[in-house]
């Protein structure tokens, strides 16, 4: 029988202490993540170049590049989320977190009853964040193919009093379930909203005579 299960998700943890290293990597990888283990900044730039994890844990206070550093270089370079890891009552490094882009912040001592909440809670926020980028960029590349998507996006919008995105969306599984371009459908909707139009004004027309 096939092997069906799904591919674990990768997760870098980059900190200068061993153990604690050992520690988050044993606990991650018996909630069934495939972890990938960096001591420094630098080693973790090589482990991202090879296979770009899911998300990263970064301890922000390294040796030489420290976790922020490392972070606004995945910022710049990538798109790999982050959470980072420091000691209690370093509110500073909380507040540059947020202004990282970081989509979480963990406390040391880390414990396991704490971490795995937090980890996961970050992970969806990633996983969300992901989700916008790839709507939004299938949306661009959509209204950038043709006139008609951008102009059939427009009147789902006001006809159904909906964003965007959902507009979009809506016209891109429809044209799937049926197997056809989005810019075809697109086509179609506005040829049939062009009709509507033609009938309404020749129903006026008649109304008034």
């Amino acid at each position: 029988m096939p092997n069906s299960l799904p591919p674990k998700r990768p997760i870098l943890i980059v900190d200068d202490d061993p153990l604690l290293l050992d520690f988050l990597g044993e606990v991650l990888g018996h909630a069934g993540y495939d972890i990938l283990k960096a001591s420094s900044a630098e080693q973790a730039l090589q482990l991202i170049g090879q296979r770009e994890p899911d998300m990263a844990l970064l301890d922000i206070h390294m040796p030489g590049m420290n976790g922020l550093e490392l972070a606004k270089q995945l910022h710049a370079t990538s798109s790999v989320p982050f959470m980072f890891l420091s000691g209690r009552g370093d509110a500073d490094a909380g507040k540059q977190a947020a202004s990282y882009g970081a989509v979480g912040f963990l406390v040391k001592p880390v414990d396991e009853k704490q971490l795995m909440p937090a980890f996961a809670a970050g992970l969806a926020r990633a996983d969300e964040i992901r989700q916008l980028r790839r709507t939004e960029l299938n949306l661009n590349a959509a209204l950038a193919a043709g006139r008609e998507t951008s102009l059939a996006v427009g009147l789902l919008m006001c006809k159904f009093q909906t964003d965007r995105n959902t507009a979009f969306e809506v016209l891109r599984d429809h044209a799937r379930s049926n197997r056809r371009k989005v810019n075809e459908v697109a086509d179609q909707l506005l040829a049939a909203e062009e009709t509507l139009n033609g009938l309404h004004a020749a129903f006026s027309h008649r109304l008034k005579k």
